[in-house]
């Protein structure tokens, strides 16, 4: 098992309009730094915006770029020990653009919803496999394989709509805890 540290923010809708509002607050309660992930989805805009847009609705917490690579390759999971509101959140890992564009400035991501179960902690355990490829939200529809040796961060979002059956969407009050982040072997 392998704990990942890294520093992280939050982000929020309104860099393209939207209204919705999010902070994340690392805390230490003496065994160790635990984050809150918190805020309000809308999906509203702000008025008379002179940007389109399609989407609304979503909050996210990155890490900032690592200093060099996360190694996740001796490991086939992503382990997350989280408390939540029974939402779904997606799990994120940028690698090191190699898949379609060397060069460019965007990393490649790869991203799988991650349910929250309300008011208990949980140990969501996350199969590498799992990961799709995307690109700015959307699932490329191409063969791909993540480089899991060439990790170069992470994030956490929720969105106000989509995810799983069964879990709560909508805009409204989110709230995520993570106490850690860790890459298991499960086989």
């Amino acid at each position: 098992m392998s704990r990942f540290r890294a520093i992280w923010q939050a982000s929020l809708n309104a860099t393209k309009k939207g209204l919705s509002s999010a902070s994340l607050e690392i805390t230490d309660a003496g065994k160790g730094l635990k984050g809150v992930f918190s805020g309000n989805l809308s999906l509203d805009v702000i008025p008379g915006a002179k940007w389109t847009i399609s989407r609304s609705g979503f909050c996210g917490m990155r890490s900032r770029k690592f200093n060099g690579f996360i190694d996740l390759d001796p490991f086939d999971t992503v382990a997350m020990k989280i408390k939540g509101d029974g939402r779904c959140y997606i799990s994120t890992i940028y690698t090191e653009n190699w898949v379609n564009s060397p060069g460019q400035q965007e990393d490649n991501s790869w991203q799988a919803f991650v349910f929250v179960p309300k008011d208990n902690w949980y140990i969501a355990k996350i199969p590498l496999a799992q990961y799709l490829p995307t690109w700015r939200g959307s699932v490329i529809d191409a063969e791909m394989e993540m480089n899991p040796s060439r990790v170069v961060g992470m994030s956490l979002s929720v969105n106000a709509e989509g995810g799983v059956p069964g879990a709560r969407t909508g805009p409204g009050d989110f709230k995520m805890e993570i106490d850690w982040i860790k890459g298991l072997r499960t086989q």
